[in-house]
């Protein structure tokens, strides 16, 4: 964390976890530190510290920050990218749905659940050791705990988003209780256990922190904002909306005013390093470079996805934008998206391009068009977005992915062999994101004419954020405008989700508001049937509803638990 990174060079090796699978839920440091030696005060900092640390400790094939995996290439964004379908192949069973297992090895999904159960551990092992510490001795008591039990929420949140039934794990646990729970509370009940943790770091964080990177209030009353949505659609045991809960939406509403925060004047500035921690940035994963270690404080966890015929960049191709992706940031003659109709014609080549949303270009590396601001870099190579850059356009076509990269000669850039490594943070919750939770919300309850200057005061932003990109030498064919009213509840919830879809594009959540509106089988076999004609990789690909709305429990730990997991159905 950039708040105390001195702290990471002692405890990154105290606290490196066994490789051994089966202890990772009930993780205690061995022969290092127990909870009866660490009982300070100054030790219980650290320990804090070594649990923001574990929020972002993933890799390429374990991922629990940037879910593109799980939100992008397994939705409508993107396709898998990288040297063709074996490349990586475990990705392609998921773009693919029918192909995915529960007995993947130990690569991505099984490797994402140890990874957050990891932070789990570090969570609930700081909070053992701090429970004990009496108040006059630790002043910042209350407050770690609420902190570690934000970052616990956060981890369990995450977790339910992909696996929908996890076990939910807590401090005041034995190694032998947490070998008997199960996964089995139902998604009422997991729901409020995790809001349980957001609810007292809520009641127990402070309005702001000195630190950059702690969560505060705002933080914690976001997130609850995001749970609550989620929980207000409420699903069977098929994963299948049954029901809209208004009591809940109206605490999406009541949180999200708790929120302080604003939008970046800029869109660009999101992604970039020289805006970090800034107004919108609600809660962020912190990351650093030059700090006295051999490669920093980096994340590595897009490290495939840089182009990979740019001799600035290397490696792999992975994350490229679809077409379907490109075609909806085309507007009409009034400057709105085209809600119905946007994928009738394909934008392919550079005279196709005439009027469009400006987010195109800090999203999607476009042929012919220049990529992260820049023409130029150095008297290396230029920054123009090439066709040579696709690794296999012949499967996967032409279009990049933006906003993870950065340019080569920014100081966050490292590079690791092939692989590109980043010091910028990754946004969890962006103050947009809370702007469009309320608004999602008030146009569920009908109340959609409270949403539209919500939805428009995204769009006015959108239509502010050219300067970058004109800048570089692209030509001006941005046409944005907002909207004059919202005729239907119907047409309000089409402009929200196409908003959220433009305004969070290749960011790893696509997937999950299509299950939680309850869309994903109709828009992703849509998206499919159309896709497969331009892309034959996917010619069978098919998501069945009821299955894929959620990743497999890891067969691994329904094993090691003598199945006491239960499967999510038909797998």
């Amino acid at each position: 964390m950039k708040f105390q990174q001195y702290i990471f060079i002692v405890l990154g090796s105290i606290f490196t976890l066994s490789s051994c699978q089966k202890d990772f839920l009930e993780y205690e440091p061995k022969g290092v530190l127990s909870s009866e030696n660490v009982q300070s005060a100054e030790n219980a900092e650290s320990l804090v510290t070594a649990a923001y640390a574990a929020i972002g400790n993933d890799e390429m094939i374990g991922p629990i920050t940037n879910q593109y995996v799980y939100g992008s290439i397994r939705a409508d964004d993107a396709y898998k990218g990288g040297g063709g379908r074996t490349d990586v192949e475990v990705v392609d069973h998921y773009e693919q749905y029918n192909l995915t297992v529960a007995d993947d090895g130990d690569q991505m999904a099984p490797r994402t659940w140890t990874n957050y159960y990891k932070a789990i551990s570090r969570a609930n092992f700081a909070l053992s050791v701090i429970n004990e510490i009496p108040e006059s001795e630790y002043d910042k008591k209350t407050e770690r705990q609420a902190e570690l039990r934000f970052l616990r929420a956060h981890s369990h949140f995450l977790l339910k988003l992909i696996f929908k039934k996890v076990p939910f794990i807590t401090e005041d646990l034995s190694q032998e209780e947490i070998m008997e729970t199960s996964n089995d509370l139902s998604n009422e009940e997991l729901w409020n256990v995790i809001a349980e943790d957001f609810l007292f770091a809520f009641d127990n964080l402070p309005e702001s922190q000195d630190e950059v990177g702690r969560a505060d209030k705002s933080a914690a009353a976001a997130y609850l904002a995001k749970l609550r949505l989620y929980q207000a659609y409420e699903q069977d045991e098929n994963h299948q909306v049954t029901n809209i809960n208004n009591s809940r939406l109206e605490e999406v509403i009541e949180y999200a005013n708790e929120v302080v925060g604003s939008l970046q004047p800029d869109f660009a500035e999101n992604f970039l390093v020289d805006y970090e921690n800034g107004p919108e940035s609600i809660f962020a994963v912190q990351f650093s470079i030059d700090d006295n270690t051999d490669v920093g404080r980096v994340s590595f966890v897009t490290g495939l996805n840089s182009p990979h015929g740019s001799p600035l960049y290397g490696c792999c191709g992975f994350h490229q934008a679809s077409q379907n992706m490109v075609n909806a940031f085309k507007t009409n003659t009034n400057g709105l998206p085209l809600l119905e109709n946007f994928n009738n014609e394909d934008m392919d080549e550079a005279s196709e391009f005439v009027s469009v949303d400006p987010r195109l270009d800090h999203t999607i590396g476009v042929p012919g068009r220049p990529f992260k601001y820049r023409n130029t870099v150095n008297e290396d190579g230029d920054m123009i977005y090439k066709k040579s850059w696709a690794r296999d356009p012949g499967v996967y076509g032409y279009y990049g992915n933006m906003k993870e990269q950065q340019a080569p000669d920014c100081s966050c850039f490292t590079k690791e062999g092939p692989f590109i490594g980043t010091s910028v943070n990754y946004n969890f919750i962006r103050y947009a994101d809370v702007l469009l939770f309320k608004a999602e919300a008030l146009i569920q309850l009908g109340r959609q004419d409270e949403a539209l200057p919500i939805i428009n005061e995204i769009r006015l932003r959108a239509g502010e954020s050219t300067q970058r990109p004109l800048q570089a030498g692209a030509t001006d064919i941005y046409n944005i405008d907002t909207y004059e009213s919202f005729p239907s509840q119907e047409f309000a919830f089409e402009a929200l989700k196409f908003e959220r879809r433009l305004e969070f594009a290749m960011e790893g959540w696509r997937f999950f508001d299509l299950v939680r509106w309850g869309e994903a089988e109709e828009t992703l076999n849509t998206y499919l049937s159309e896709e497969k004609i331009k892309r034959d990789y996917l010619s069978n690909a098919e998501f069945t509803a009821g299955r894929d709305e959620y990743f497999p429990i890891p067969q691994r730990e329904i094993d090691f638990t003598g199945d006491l997991y239960e499967q999510n159905p038909h797998y």
